[in-house]
């Protein structure tokens, strides 16, 4: 499942805009397929109202009953297909739909999917009407359950002493707010009818005879007796070398790596092309940006080309304050600017694998990606549910598939807080991470823990131990004074049980911006800034040994479910949910710049203090 690129032999039809929407309130939730919505217009169905693609359906109108909706949603649109496109194949295609998707063309069922932030597309020629309008209806349902990732329950309240008749609570395992709708692109592209279908490519690097190899594996559909052509290229279009089979390996002489970006150096990471042609390319093109590096872990070092890399960066989210999960480009370019004023040269993509959009400028920008599957809060009384575990399977198989080619990606996060101390989790974890291992033995695999050395049964597993820290926030609130001690002993403790390297992969405290006192309380500006800076001072002491990075938490506030811990949101951001820098900004922008212009041992692509 290659992302829609159009070439000389591909074209795409774009379907984001404005397009019909309802929500199925009915008491069952099920009106619309006992009437049968998708076999018509929607708006003969009842009242609609319009709603952008992509973003999400709950903060984008005024209406509580659609931002806090749980259920079937419904969209439609119609549009044209020219009949020049009647011999090519025909492929529809949603990058992300929030969580389990029906698509109808024309009244007929033309895909499902189940789960988000993952892409999944159905050929529709057999469906489609060359010859007038065409109807794409979309069912939604963004219910929470024990076999779904993120999982959740239902609550029924009973009690109508307290609660209308029917009234049900959705239920999160998840610290962040519920986002629904069709949050990515929706897309028709043609391909021929033999194409290219996927290409998996792997690189290897001899530093010391300065050689880079590029192995690669292309799936061809259709007619096999096709001619084929394969072309490195680099950034210049010169062709590097060229091959006539299907897989094989190319070799670089004196090859460009690619590097996450240098302060100041105004170069962004260098891609070569692979360009994939069938039959001259008159059947089919595809050009695959491709970046040679190589990615090892020891017991004390993260390397990246046999170098060590120490990661200072941000968690993030999707979050938007106007499109919720939403694909903006002005948000993608605001937040890579806003990376790199902060000095990131790393982040996590929590909790859920983000936008194609945003690794293709992690790529390009050269910026290091931990890449996380949406297996957050996953809970004790899940880990015997079967059919949970297989559907984490395919996710992460999902993933792969989506993000195998990206030199950015440099490890796997397979899940974010699980009750990894529970008995039962230990065959849970064992299989998702060989599982993942097996599908690409070049990357380290982890998760992110929030238990402790003594009971977590699962880090036996992972290549990179990640941790999750909240001294001085969530244990001995207002007490900063305690967190290096609290963060040494901890490390050293690690260190004992397990002879792998550790990474930092949340720490930070709740800050309401605008909100001062002195001497500083939890809340406000100046705590934020006292608890970072603790947690920095123990870093220190710890940098080139064993501790291989360090993730705050958050990059920018987001929105959460509301509780009486949550002031309109997760406030732990060092930005607003705006983009705008609170103080504690400014403290982590001077670490991390000064991490950029530190060396080791002479190497100014090493980020130790």
């Amino acid at each position: 499942m290659l992302y829609p690129r159009s070439s000389e032999g591909r074209q795409i039809q774009s379907f984001d805009g404005i397009w019909n929407f309802r929500i199925d309130d009915s008491p069952t939730r099920n009106e619309g397929f006992d009437q049968k919505w998708y076999s018509r217009p929607l708006s003969t169905t009842g009242a609609v109202i319009p709603m952008a693609v992509p973003s999400s359906y709950n903060d984008v109108t005024e209406d509580k009953n659609i931002r806090d909706f749980v259920g079937w949603a419904w969209y439609d649109r119609e549009f044209f297909v020219t009949k020049e496109w009647q011999s090519r194949r025909l492929v529809l295609r949603f990058d992300s739909a929030h969580y389990y998707c029906i698509v109808y063309l024309n009244g007929k069922e033309a895909v499902r999917h189940n789960g988000g932030h993952l892409p999944f597309e159905a050929e529709v020629n057999n469906m489609i009407n060359f010859d007038g309008p065409n109807n794409l209806t979309v069912a939604l349902n963004n219910t929470l359950s024990p076999t779904t990732l993120p999982p959740g329950t239902i609550s029924y309240k009973a009690d109508t002493s307290k609660y209308p008749e029917g009234y049900f609570v959705q239920n999160l395992q998840m610290d962040f707010f519920n986002y629904a709708g069709i949050h990515r692109h929706v897309r028709l592209y043609t391909t021929p009818t033999t194409y290219i279908d996927d290409i998996t490519v792997t690189t290897t690097v001899d530093i010391g005879s300065n050689v880079a190899y590029v192995y690669y594996d292309i799936q061809i559909i259709g007619n096999q007796a096709v001619g084929l052509t394969v072309e490195l290229l680099d950034r210049e279009g010169v062709i590097i070398q060229g091959a006539p089979t299907s897989n094989g390996t190319l070799k670089v002489m004196n090859p460009t790596l690619w590097w996450p970006y240098t302060m100041n150096s105004g170069i962004p990471a260098y891609l070569y092309t692979l360009k994939v042609m069938l039959d001259g390319s008159v059947i089919d093109v595809y050009r695959l940006p491709v970046g040679i590096r190589v990615v090892n872990v020891t017991s004390e070092k993260f390397l990246i080309n046999n170098t060590p890399f120490y990661c200072h960066g941000v968690d993030k989210h999707e979050d938007s304050d106007i499109r919720g999960k939403g694909l903006d480009y002005a948000l993608i370019a605001k937040d890579f600017n806003m990376l790199k004023w902060l000095g990131v040269n790393c982040f996590r993509t929590s909790h859920y694998p983000y936008a194609e959009e945003i690794l293709d400028q992690a790529d390009q920008q050269g910026i290091v990606v931990i890449d996380e599957s949406p297996g957050v809060g996953i809970k004790s009384f899940n880990f015997d549910n079967q059919d949970l575990l297989n559907h984490h399977l395919e996710v992460m198989s999902e993933m792969y598939r989506r993000d195998k080619n990206r030199p950015s990606v440099c490890m796997w996060s397979v899940a974010n807080e699980p009750d990894s101390d529970s008995a039962n989790s230990v065959n849970y974890f064992k299989s998702v991470i060989g599982h993942t291992k097996q599908l690409d033995p070049t990357r380290p695999v982890s998760f992110t823990s929030d238990r402790d050395y003594y009971n977590d049964k699962c880090v036996q597993f992972v290549d990179v131990i990640m941790i999750n820290r909240y001294y001085g926030w969530y244990s001995d609130t207002g007490h900063t004074e305690v967190i290096q001690r609290q963060i040494n002993t901890n490390f050293m403790e690690w260190r004992k049980l397990y002879n792998k390297p550790l990474l930092v992969s949340e720490f930070g405290a709740g800050t309401v911006v605008g909100l001062h006192m002195q001497p500083s309380v939890a809340f406000t500006e100046e705590y934020q800034i006292e608890v970072l800076s603790q947690y920095h001072q123990a870093f220190d002491q710890h940098i080139g040994q064993f501790l291989v990075g360090e993730l705050i938490w958050n990059f920018a506030d987001f929105m959460t479910a509301q509780n009486p811990t949550r002031v309109v949101g997760n406030k732990k951001g060092i930005l607003t949910r705006q983009r705008q820098p609170k103080a504690a900004a400014q403290l982590v922008r001077k670490r991390y710049n000064s991490m950029f212009n530190s060396s080791f041992n002479g190497d100014h692509r090493l980020c130790y203090l």
